[in-house]
């Protein structure tokens, strides 16, 4: 995951209330993708199981489905009560338009899913199988057979956020300027490249490829690459 902090400023106006009823939250930020992101997950229940935290990648704009559809495909396949809390980490951000103060959501960390699964979810074949079925997963961090899991103290920094316990934290970025990537979509898949720009925020990268024995900028998502 990648880190970076944006603070929105907001100007003095007399005009201009201090919080927003529900209906001035704007649609647009997350019109395609339907999500109860923002929902703070409980705290765990203890049954013995021994669960980590996992970034899945979603394809774009479909975190929020896949949120709902891990859920429902695990239940439909018999290893719903393996998942523990799926969480898609949304922010509010504040701005003025035409003297009006408007709030819209925005992802943390665009194209990731955090989940709370059973450590290893790889050695559990039917629970592996759900969910690397669901519509929308394009993969795990981490290798393509053992994801890795995240830091446990990182996501509870992120949940603190969510709940305004503290600021917001700067996730770690996975990729590297100048690293060796392969894309593995898109039309340029299985071209190889280094990592020219890593752009966190909406969850690029540009990688320069060689195309006609000329070098080419491509931008490409997180999930559209894999590490050499």
């Amino acid at each position: 995951m990648t880190e970076e902090n944006e603070t929105i400023e907001e100007t003095a106006e007399t005009s201009v209330e201090e919080s927003a009823p529900p209906e001035d939250v704007e649609a647009g930020a997350e019109a395609a993708d339907s999500t109860d992101a923002d929902a703070v997950p409980a705290p765990p229940v203890d049954d013995g199981i021994k669960r980590r935290w996992y970034a899945i990648h979603a394809y774009s704009g479909q975190e929020g489905n896949v949120q709902k559809m891990l859920q429902i495909q695990a239940e439909q396949e018999g290893v719903g009560d393996l998942i523990g809390e799926i969480l898609v980490p949304m922010e509010e951000v504040a701005e003025i338009k035409s003297g009006e103060k408007k709030i819209s959501k925005r992802k943390f960390f665009p194209g990731y899913v955090l989940a709370r699964l059973p450590e290893h979810p790889e050695h559990n074949a039917e629970l592996w199988h759900s969910i690397k079925t669901t519509p929308g997963v394009a993969g795990f961090i981490g290798s393509k057979t053992a994801p890795t899991p995240l830091d446990d103290g990182e996501v509870q920094a992120i949940i603190e956020e969510m709940r305004g316990e503290r600021e917001r934290p700067k996730p770690k970025v996975n990729f590297e300027q100048g690293e060796r990537v392969k894309i593995i979509d898109g039309p340029f898949a299985n071209f190889l490249g280094n990592i020219d720009e890593i752009n966190g925020e909406r969850g690029m990268l540009k990688v320069m490829v060689e195309i006609f024995e000329r070098l080419t900028s491509v931008e490409v998502e997180f999930w559209q690459v894999e590490k050499m």
